[in-house]
């Protein structure tokens, strides 16, 4: 799109609507509110909580940890929130079969936190990758990464959730075809009105490594699979935007309500083509990486913690967004409100 023609200068100087606060807040483009935000945090077994090291600011969170946050979130005017588990070595096995235990750790932390704060959305991750020993998000045979194998499993794992009290499903495994399975099998179980927030355009990245650290799956295991260091084989190649394209139209006409990019800041543009392209809610997820990235330069002193925060947040807005997932959430929240 052209601009229009433009006043000369001296008669257009646009520092006039830049000299003072009050003129810079009314002709602000992108306001940003604790509505915007969905909360990110983790979950364990345990009592008390557990400080992520490589997530200063960040704790595993007990479910009444979790249930305290929920009723923080409705104080705060956060609508949602995501959690993620992190589960007992003891639990885990090649088939991420603990993810299918209606009195697992992420059930009883949905029913707990919707009891003490209904009003507040929960999301789940729908993976694996949290309850399999060797830290891949899907079943694996033969060295390779099995897709509809994979999807039985998160299916099953969705049930149980959505049945639990969940009001948003997250499949965040990248395997061909979940959403529409997720949305038939809703469907078919009387939940129509679970939505599926589709983890659309999800790529390779190297900004995941503090959250495996949170969630205790650390390094990817060895196992029998190919290449056991990364998940390149699901997960999108950074270098691709057309692909991404692909992958948001596939889960929409599958039956996705929303759709979202991860990681977030490295894929702005990758927020601004969806948002444009689908006209539909778009999401990114501001993650691990990227908050470890700004905690350590904030603990430095070389950046404006407060200021980077927002300045971060406001950017996916700006770019599309209609939300951003983010482990800032209750110090942004309490930014914006102040």
């Amino acid at each position: 799109m052209s601009l229009p023609p433009l006043a000369p200068y001296p008669a257009l100087r646009l520092r006039r609507l830049r000299q003072a606060d009050w003129i810079r807040s009314l002709v602000r483009e992108t306001v940003l509110t604790p509505a915007d935000l969905i909360w990110s945090m983790v979950v364990h077994e345990g009592e008390g909580e557990i400080p992520v090291a490589s997530m200063p600011g960040v704790s595993r969170l007990s479910v009444k940890g979790a249930v305290a946050a929920a009723v923080e979130a409705r104080k705060l005017g956060i609508p949602a929130i995501a959690i993620f588990p992190h589960i007992d070595g003891a639990r885990k096995d090649a088939r991420g079969s603990h993810a299918a235990d209606p009195d697992g750790l992420i059930p009883r932390a949905v029913k707990a936190m919707k009891d003490a704060a209904p009003e507040v959305g929960i999301m789940c991750d729908v993976a694996l990758d949290p309850f399999t020993d060797h830290g891949h998000d899907g079943l694996i045979e033969n060295g390779r990464i099995l897709n509809d194998p994979t999807i039985e499993a998160l299916v099953t794992q969705a049930l149980v959730q959505a049945e639990a009290g969940c009001d948003i499903l997250a499949p965040s495994d990248m395997m061909d075809g979940r959403v529409g399975a997720l949305r038939t099998a809703l469907e078919g179980a009387g939940l129509q009105d679970v939505m599926i927030m589709s983890y659309a355009a999800k790529f390779a990245s190297a900004f995941y490594g503090p959250y495996r650290d949170a969630i205790g799956s650390g390094k990817l295991g060895s196992g029998p699979i190919e290449n056991p260091g990364d998940k390149k084989t699901y997960q999108m190649d950074s270098a691709n935007t057309e692909e991404a394209l692909r992958e948001v139209a596939l889960d929409i006409a599958e039956g996705a309500d929303m759709v979202m990019v991860k990681p977030g800041m490295p894929y702005l543009d990758i927020v601004q083509r969806v948002s444009e392209t689908f006209r539909m809610p778009t999401f990114a997820f501001q993650v691990s990486g990227e908050y470890a990235m700004i905690k350590a330069a904030t603990g430095n002193g070389w950046l404006d913690e407060n200021r980077a925060i927002l300045e971060s947040l406001g950017a996916f807005k700006r770019a599309g967004a209609a939300g951003t997932i983010t482990y800032f959430a209750p110090v942004a929240a309490r930014l914006l409100g102040a």
